[in-house]
């Protein structure tokens, strides 16, 4: 998975099944994408955190050279969280963890410095002990589908989850993992309903929102898991 900005509960869900989620952080950055970005439910509806990030001459950078801009956003992001959810149960404690984060994270020069260490003190909220590793600090190598199977191989890995979103390319290069002996699983997920501060219900948010207004967090961010599916079998769902 690319580390991203505050992912959606579907990330951490992911991420509590597996054995070990690698962080491709060597390949290309997308600009305006979930790697930089999200959203969280404010008293008018979505409001988008973006973090600056420099990209003017520096076309087909990897995420993990993308430098942020210097300019200040973290006490703008908090101040944003704060005003959502100052008064949900348990947005005290979570601040507590997310604001020298994104403080240092600002301070750091480096989005992966903030995106990771993020990544991690959400995932321990959740109650996720999953191993974080990232592909930098592996000798994989290849595009797609051969470097995932490059990175199965360096850890000894039989079995791959991906995300639907996968399924446009892997539709065509499933030979690939079949022909290395690694059998391929989809990840499938109801995104749960639960209390907001506002109304209607959004889901697809940050997985922070979860965090900040309900105590049970962890069991409900759970509750939406599904079976994992075939790559087969998922190809013909989202067809």
């Amino acid at each position: 998975m690319q580390p991203t900005y505050l992912p959606w509960l579907g990330y951490f869900d992911l991420m509590d099944q597996v054995d070990c989620l690698v962080l491709l952080d060597t390949v290309q950055f997308s600009h305006q994408s979930w790697q930089h970005r999200n959203r969280v439910r404010g008293p008018d509806g979505l409001v988008w955190l973006t973090v600056p990030v420099l990209t003017a001459g520096r076309l087909g950078q990897r995420i993990l050279d993308v430098e942020l801009r210097p300019v200040p956003f973290a006490r703008k992001h908090i101040a944003t969280l704060d005003q959502c959810y100052t008064r949900a149960p348990g947005a005290a404690d979570l601040m507590l963890q997310l604001r020298p984060l994104l403080e240092h994270g600002e301070r750091s020069g480096r989005l992966t410095e903030l995106t990771v260490p993020v990544l991690e003190a959400l995932a321990r909220q959740f109650g996720v002990t999953t191993p974080l590793l990232t592909s930098s600090n592996m000798s994989a190598t290849g595009r797609r589908s051969e470097l995932l199977v490059s990175i199965c191989e360096e850890l000894g890995a039989r079995h791959y989850v991906t995300v639907p979103g996968s399924l446009s390319y892997l539709a065509e290069e499933s030979d690939i993992f079949r022909n290395h002996g690694i059998s391929v699983s989809v990840h499938s997920y109801d995104h749960p309903e639960y209390r907001q501060r506002f109304s209607p219900f959004l889901a697809h948010v940050s997985a922070v929102d979860l965090l900040c207004n309900e105590p049970d967090a962890p069991s409900i961010l759970r509750s939406g898991r599904r079976p994992l599916l075939p790559l087969d079998e998922a190809m013909s769902v989202h067809a």
